[in-house]
């Protein structure tokens, strides 16, 4: 499942904005929907009667989030084909935490909640946990270099930090519970994220879920795992108390998306972005969005109102050409922060490369102009994807390697099965039945992959400066009053 993380900043515009929502709006989103069908029907038979299914969730990186191709994340993803299956629309709604979710449960104003949740006694009071569509292992986070533990037992007299009302605040009073001392504090929302205190010094350690931190490593590439916990976590969707029917047929749909496959493939979706860590390249990638983006986030956002594309799109693709480096020059004469060669520069009326407005603006430009020469039956995010492929290794060898895909009885619209074929253009019994010949198809497999980490980064930074926003970060993890562990 993917993985992401809360910044803490960001945690506190999600509550501010989450209680302007739904609750501030009270039936004029969910109730809407239809919140009072008549109290006879069964659960399943109201949802269907209103052609809508109603879905809590949270503003996290392994549920729901708004990316630069609308929304994403594994909740998302999974909720969206339960709806397809009852033939119903998707209504969603992120809310502020737990407590809320557990809130518009029990008012009536949802379904379902659905946010990596594991059913504990609390939630049961709420509604009725479906079958587990998945295990999460939990990983004790500490700073990297720390001298590293045997297990649990060597937390005693620790500073453990984890979110409040969380499943590992849960597992944390399980083990108390056999008889291990352990003391911790606990984050609640709109406060610093645990990570974040791990990196402040103001915490030892903190628990979290593997999925999170296979992204968080990313955004914070100085903590590292001590161990896995013994025990992973199930995580399941709660539904109403009332919807018995409605949970039968969530069980049904798990099951079968199971057994299909459909739920692998969704969580390799969702896992796409967070693949291939490296640490020097994380490391870097966090002081140039405090150093290098704060003068360039201007001319992307422009370049993005000229363009109609996400400027973190075209962020994400000037990082992976030329690291916002104006002076980067490649080995066949490209230049700039798009890396604009010549050709391209003139195709889209770029008069001067090494100019920075020009460049930005003439890249984003080619990368729209690319964008379009995709068929437009093909899907978001597919065609953003093999439009990438195509911006790096051009539109020739891309359609070779689309049809080398058909050819073996693959999609040709499928990044996924695109992406496997393209190094293919590099062996000669492929490329010799390729109209435009050899291509060294493994470097825009590894550009789009780079592209789509360095974008899913960008999707978790507001459109606030980001040198502003690390500041306050770093003084709301400082000026943060010390956690207390009891």
């Amino acid at each position: 499942m993917q993985t992401n993380l809360r910044s803490a900043d960001h945690r506190a515009r999600r509550s501010r904005r989450a209680a302007r929502g739904v609750f501030a709006a009270g039936c004029a989103g969910l109730l809407l929907g239809g919140c009072m069908p008549s109290p006879h029907q069964s659960a399943l038979a109201q949802l269907r009667a209103r052609g809508l299914l109603r879905v809590v969730t949270l503003n996290d990186p392994t549920t729901y989030y708004l990316g630069a191709h609308g929304p994403q994340g594994f909740e998302y993803r999974l909720a969206s084909a339960f709806a397809r299956q009852l033939g119903v629309r998707l209504q969603i709604e992120p809310v502020l935490d737990a407590a809320a979710m557990r809130a518009a449960l029990s008012r009536g104003q949802a379904d379902l909640a659905a946010a990596q949740i594991s059913a504990d006694a609390r939630w049961r009071e709420f509604g009725l946990p479906t079958s587990p569509y998945g295990m999460v292992a939990q990983l004790l986070v500490q700073a990297r270099g720390r001298a590293r533990l045997r297990d649990v037992t060597g937390l005693t007299a620790t500073r453990l930090v984890v979110r409040a009302d969380s499943p590992q605040a849960a597992m944390l009073r399980a083990i108390r519970a056999a008889g291990v001392r352990l003391t911790w504090s606990e984050q609640p929302p709109g406060a610093p994220d645990p990570l974040q205190l791990l990196e402040a010094g103001q915490a030892d350690y903190a628990v979290v879920d593997a999925d999170e931190f296979d992204f968080a490593r990313h955004i914070y590439p100085d903590l590292s795992v001590d161990f896995t916990l013994p025990d992973a976590r199930p995580v399941q969707w709660i539904v109403r108390s009332d919807g018995a029917d409605l949970a039968a047929a969530a069980d049904r749909f798990i099951r079968a998306a199971q057994d299909s496959g459909l739920l692998a493939q969704i969580e390799r979706s969702s896992q796409a972005e967070t693949q291939d860590f490296d640490y020097l390249q994380a490391h870097r990638f966090r002081q140039d969005i405090a150093q290098r983006l704060p003068q360039l986030q201007g001319l992307f956002q422009q370049a993005a109102s000229d363009t109609g594309l996400d400027w973190r799109l075209i962020a994400a693709v000037g990082y992976q050409e030329s690291k916002w480096q104006m002076q980067a020059v490649s080995g066949d004469g490209a230049e700039g922060i798009m890396m604009l060669t010549a050709d391209a520069a003139e195709r889209i009326g770029v008069r001067d490369r090494t100019n920075l407005r020009q460049n930005v603006l003439g890249g984003a430009r080619y990368l729209a102009e690319v964008i379009r020469t995709i068929p437009s039956h093909v899907p978001e995010p597919d065609r953003t994807w093999l439009a990438l492929a195509a911006y790096n290794v051009g539109y020739g060898h891309l359609e070779d390697a689309r049809v080398l895909t058909q050819k073996l009885g693959k999609n040709p619209d499928s990044w996924a099965d695109v992406r496997q074929q393209l190094p293919l253009l590099a062996e000669q019994q492929w490329y010799d039945q390729a109209r435009r010949g050899y291509a060294r198809g493994w470097e825009p497999a590894r550009f789009v992959q780079q592209v789509r980490q360095y974008l899913a980064v960008l999707e978790w930074f507001d459109t606030t400066p980001l040198s502003m926003r690390a500041a306050q970060q770093l003084r709301a993890a400082l000026a943060a009053p010390v956690p207390r562990y009891n």
